[in-house]
């Protein structure tokens, strides 16, 4: 296990760390806000800025990473920041549940979390260990050779039907969807491992800035980012969150594996056993991450209302005082009541109708 690839690693872990930790200061500070009903905007407050300002951090770290250890390598390190977004809700939830119980609803979480750091640990061990330095000179080799060229044309090929049936057939299904997120994903990790690489590179060594590929990788990079943002967006709206967390994991992992053996040859020099192995632990990942967000699409059973705790900030169940974590929407709006303003009427039946006609008849007469 190379020097390069330790760095590259410890860095993703301690992004992805970061970045979780982040979404929940962001979330806390929601939350504290509607339970004091504090009329400030949410970029008002501190706690905001320091996640936020966590998240840069993370992401940043994250992005050095590529610049370091292998694509293939990277990618399935997402799995950390569920494996930590789950420990900080347990965290984060106070409930108060008696041993028993609280196994009971959470043996799954507990169980996709320990095979999915189990996945981790056997990814990681068996990872690709080549990497090499990623100058102008390399990226143009790449990018013209016949591998990636057969590649890109699939992937445009398949991202236009799949693009067709998702807008003019109407077929809303998330598998299109986040397929298309995760062939948009496989060119941005491409270029961003470009990127990054050439930055670092230039640092240290020679200035690779000044060379037209630097840009044509930044620009592809940003254009697919965007895209990739808009589409899983529009998924939002249409599926549950969690749901949308464990496939797009599963998908955009596969792609960029895919991607690193095909632009980076991540993979030429490396032993069947090593391949195996790498394989079996991005697969226990797989199966971690469905079974952590599998415990959390449960349906919740439908409360009366919900009050706020106003010395903590939490949403509170009126009659049992269980603190209960608020879903995320959509939108910033913790612990509201669905507005079912459009929803239609439900007719009275014949007789109900024609005894409330009578009975208002009657009204009229002895008014009279």
């Amino acid at each position: 296990y190379t020097q390069e690839n330790l760095i590259g690693t410890l860095l993703a872990i301690f992004g992805n760390l970061l970045v979780s930790i982040s979404v929940s200061i962001q979330k806390q500070s929601h939350v504290t806000l509607a339970g004091n009903k504090d009329p400030r905007q949410y970029y008002y407050t501190k706690t905001w800025w320091s996640g936020l300002m966590l998240m840069v951090l993370g992401e940043g770290a994250l992005f050095v990473s590529y610049a370091f250890a292998p694509l293939s390598l990277i990618a399935p390190l997402n799995a950390v920041s569920v494996i930590s977004s789950s420990i900080l809700g347990f965290l984060f939830l106070r409930e108060k549940w008696k041993a028993q119980e609280f196994l009971k609803r959470y043996i799954l979480t507990f169980l996709g979390c320990a095979l999915t750091a189990g996945g981790t640990y056997l990814f990681v061990t068996f990872g690709p260990n080549s990497h090499e330095k990623l100058n102008a000179e390399n990226i143009v080799k790449h990018v013209i050779g016949w591998p990636f060229l057969l590649y890109l044309l699939l992937g445009i090929i398949t991202f236009c039907l799949v693009l067709y049936f998702y807008k003019q057939r109407n077929a809303n299904y998330l598998v299109l969807i986040l397929l298309l997120v995760a062939l948009l994903g496989s060119v941005t990790v491409i270029t961003v491992k470009a990127v990054s690489g050439m930055i670092v590179l230039s640092i240290l060594g020679p200035l690779q800035l000044s060379y037209p590929i630097f840009y044509v990788m930044f620009v592809c990079m940003v254009a697919t980012i965007v895209f990739q943002a808009s589409f899983l967006a529009q998924a939002s709206h249409l599926y549950d969150s969690s749901l949308i967390a464990c496939v797009n994991y599963i998908f955009c992992t596969t792609f960029a594996i895919v991607a690193g053996a095909i632009f980076y040859q991540e993979f030429n020099h490396e032993d069947v056993l090593h391949i195996c192995m790498f394989l079996l632990g991005c697969a226990i990942c797989f199966f971690g991450v469905f079974l952590i967000t599998k415990s959390k699409r449960k349906v919740k059973a439908f409360e009366p209302y919900v009050t706020m705790d106003m010395a903590k900030g939490i949403p509170t169940i009126h009659n049992k005082g269980w603190a209960v974590q608020p879903d995320y929407n959509g939108s910033f709006s913790y612990g509201a009541l669905e507005n079912n303003d459009s929803v239609a009427p439900v007719p009275l039946p014949v007789d109900q109708e024609l005894s409330s006609a009578c009975a208002s008849k009657d009204k009229n007469r002895r008014s009279n």
